[in-house]
């Protein structure tokens, strides 16, 4: 059967602008002007069309684990434990600031700060679905099919906002703008909200989509992902780290989450017995092929005018000497996470894996991580400090390296094929979904449900197309260090790890009072030794404060509705 995704088309974003801009300015004294603009643009189906396209531009905002007002690729992954950013200089070294100063976070410098794009998107799905229900000639199929369009962007956008802050401001569509002065929702209603938006857009989005956006299966893939994290929330948090009136959710809610979570993921999975979606036997191509079955949600792109840089941002340096950026590098922490090809637990305390740490890891290893002596564009790495261009380098000695400061680089997502990013960019897709991560989130459903066999049968769904051994499960705390070591392996450098631990409530254990790794790499007759070193020059700080990050504070200043979040 044919492989059916959900691909963005990106030409069509740049389109759209032009018509999108015309709506930021409701609130000028121009009626006239305004409701002629709009008319023509619902009456004609090309230009209905196109602002529905530009809508999906939010998910460029995401690509390749970005976060919009840091700006870098791989930043959300340096946020966590899996990678480190190499730089201490403004701009791709303000991650390094970020995880070592909580004190940074505040609401006159958020650190992560995605409000104001977020609900000016927000008012633009708003503004589509009122025009679309009161000012189009469209055929009621297609409004529908358009109102559940807009419904899944404006759920995929108050996520971000809401796995940053928790209670927000629901807007439901423009009557809600009538007054400018809008108080915060609880969280729950805000979880509740996406829920019934993106069960709407399951249910009303078509099984494929040959305009490449939103299917059904990308919808309930999202509705299962935006559900687990309620769950999550619901059972970990318990009013632990904030006491805010309208943060958290009750932990009675969890399992109904969680059930919901399941049943949405239960329904990609019914998708891809159809044919739709199914793993990827060959894991380093799934972010390289235009036709892995894996992708459920992607953006696209297309030489010469649409191009990304993720290439020249974390491809080694002698791949284009002088010019390579190197941005971040994988943690030793990250590496040593892999098992080794038979399924039992790399360990530098087993004197066979610390002889020869890279050789007979499980196949994920190779397709994720650069190594010293790994073979890529036709040569050996050398990442010995005896490598003055590729080899390691103390973190802090250089304030760009633009080299490792770990031992390693990132493999996974780069292109092997293309010699020529430094002119010509990158067009390798950027998987905002996969079904690998939709098992994972059933398993992790599962076993929140206490359904361990279930579980089971996920997990090793996963590590037999991975080329690993099958494994057993039983009770919670084994089930879920099952699935957190399957979601840092297999889901790394695709911007899941930092949320991980903020849902679970781990990441004031796992990125507090903590510096993570590197192996400083030197040869020794006809081997080597490993030395552990920091690639912190401080210990990161993550406190419990920062589960509920603050409102920005200009936002609070001009919506007199909207109270600060309790401690802040």
């Amino acid at each position: 059967m044919k492989n059916i995704k959900t691909t963005i088309k990106r030409t069509s974003v740049a389109i759209l602008a032009l018509v999108a801009i015309s709506f930021q300015g409701c609130n000028l004294d121009l009626s006239l002007q305004d409701r002629l603009v709009e008319e023509s643009v619902w009456s004609d189906p090309n230009t209905a069309e196109l602002y529905v396209s530009g809508m999906y531009g939010v998910f460029q905002k995401f690509q390749f684990g970005n976060f919009p007002n840091l700006g870098y690729n791989n930043a959300m992954d340096a946020l966590a434990d899996g990678m480190k950013f190499t730089s201490n200089t403004l701009g791709n070294g303000t991650v390094n600031t970020l995880i070592s100063n909580s004190n940074y976070f505040s609401p006159a410098t958020v650190g992560l700060n995605f409000w104001n794009p977020g609900f000016v998107g927000i008012r633009r799905v708003n503004e589509m679905l009122e025009g679309v229900r009161t000012k189009s000639k469209l055929s009621e199929e297609q409004k529908i099919v358009y109102e559940a369009e807009g419904r899944y962007v404006r759920a995929y956008t108050y996520f971000w906002l809401a796995k940053l802050h928790g209670s927000l401001p629901v807007f439901r569509s423009l009557g809600d703008y009538n007054s400018k002065d809008k108080p915060r929702s609880s969280e729950q209603e805000v979880y509740d909200f996406m829920i019934e938006d993106l069960t709407f857009a399951a249910d009303n989005l078509p099984k494929t989509n040959l305009s490449g956006r939103a299917t059904k299966g990308a919808a309930y893939g999202m509705l299962s992902r935006v559900a687990l994290y309620a769950g999550s929330i619901a059972k970990y948090d318990n009013k632990q780290f904030n006491t805010d009136a309208l943060t958290g959710i009750p932990q009675a809610k969890a399992k109904e989450y969680f059930g919901i979570a399941a049943n949405a993921a239960t329904k990609v999975v019914e998708l891809a017995e159809e044919g739709l979606y199914a793993l990827d036997a060959d894991f380093a191509g799934i972010f390289r092929k235009k036709d892995t079955k894996e992708a459920i949600f992607r953006v696209d792109y297309l030489a010469p005018n649409i191009t990304h840089d993720y290439d020249l941002g974390y491809a080694p340096p002698r791949d284009a000497a002088g010019n390579t950026l190197v941005y971040g590098v994988p943690t030793a922490e990250l590496v040593d996470e892999f098992e080794m090809a038979d399924g039992t637990k790399f360990s530098w305390s087993n004197p066979v894996h610390a002889a020869n740490p890279y050789n007979n890891r499980e196949p994920r290893f190779e397709a994720t991580i650069l190594h010293n002596n790994s073979i890529w564009k036709g040569r050996v790495v050398n990442t010995t400090e005896a490598d003055v261009v590729e080899g390691f380098v103390e973190f802090g000695k250089s304030g760009d390296p633009k080299r490792t400061v770990t031992g390693y680089y990132a493999k996974k997502m780069l292109d092997p094929n293309n010699t020529t990013f430094v002119v010509n960019k990158s067009t390798q897709s950027w998987v905002e979904m996969r079904y690998a991560e939709i098992v994972l989130v059933l398993a992790e459903a599962k076993a929140q449900l206490d359904d361990y066999a279930s579980t089971t049968t996920y997990i090793n769904m996963l590590r037999n197309k991975r080329g690993l051994n099958a494994i057993s499960v039983s009770g919670n705390t084994q089930a879920m260090q099952a699935i957190e070591h399957e979601r840092k392996v297999e889901l790394a450098f695709e911007g899941h790890r930092f949320w991980d631990l903020r849902r679970w409530r781990k990441a004031h254990i796992e990125l507090n009072g903590k510096k993570m790794t590197g192996h400083k790499i030197t040869g020794l007759g006809t081997g080597y030794t490993y030395e552990v070193v920091s690639a912190d020059a401080v210990n990161r700080s993550f406190t419990g404060k920062l589960y509920y990050l603050p409102i920005p504070e200009n936002e609070v200043q001009l919506n007199l509705g909207l109270n600060q979040i309790f401690g802040w």
